[in-house]
């Protein structure tokens, strides 16, 4: 993984066609919301798909969560929407045959160079795609757990909900007031949305 990598740094924002063939740029899929992303080796690894079948729970908590998943592999269209499919994943698949992101983030895997894949990694970010957490897959352990991610994601989400604990008096008082910036989903984007409909 390149040096600059680490957490705090804003990661490239890739646009990558998904699984339906459409042009989807990271930070669009991203939205406000924390995201953990997948830098997969792609459908031919045993352990990308066991890792995949283990986010298939998380990925139903992260939904009710407000939370994001995103997976980019070097598969073509086809192998994608196949991995994606068997493996009865619900979120954005994203395929990088031209391996974009393993050139740009240094992360080619020299020790398998018959699939050319990248070296695995999860990467937890904050909105506007700010790293939280990197973690090297490329030994099954390595990659985080599903309790690592859920801790993670708590992290990232105390961090950026400002109405992360609606006791406090000020957040009952901005409520009453009808100050409901501060609170989900009446946040900037939600307040600006209504905006352009008056």
């Amino acid at each position: 993984m390149r040096s600059d990598m680490v957490p705090g740094v804003i990661f490239p924002d890739y646009e990558l066609s998904d699984h339906t063939a459409k042009h989807r740029k990271l930070s669009e899929l991203q939205g406000e919301d924390p995201m953990v992303l997948v830098l997969s080796r792609g459908s031919f690894c045993p352990k990308d798909r066991r890792q995949a079948e283990g986010l298939l729970q998380l990925h139903r908590e992260m939904e009710v969560g407000y939370c994001r998943l995103v997976t980019i592999s070097t598969d073509n269209i086809t192998q994608t929407n196949e991995n994606r499919s068997g493996i009865g994943a619900h979120w954005p698949f994203l395929s990088d045959p031209r391996r974009i992101v393993q050139k740009d983030l240094d992360i080619a895997e020299y020790t398998d160079p018959v699939n050319n894949p990248m070296i695995p990694h999860v990467i937890v970010l904050e909105p506007g795609l700010v790293i939280h957490k990197i973690y090297n897959g490329y030994w099954f352990f390595g990659r985080p757990t599903i309790e690592d991610l859920r801790q993670d994601l708590r992290a990232v989400s105390k961090k950026c909900r400002p109405d992360w604990d609606i006791t406090t008096p000020e957040l009952k008082a901005a409520w009453q007031q009808g100050r409901k910036g501060s609170f989900y989903p009446y946040g900037k984007t939600y307040l600006q949305t209504l905006g352009e409909r008056d």
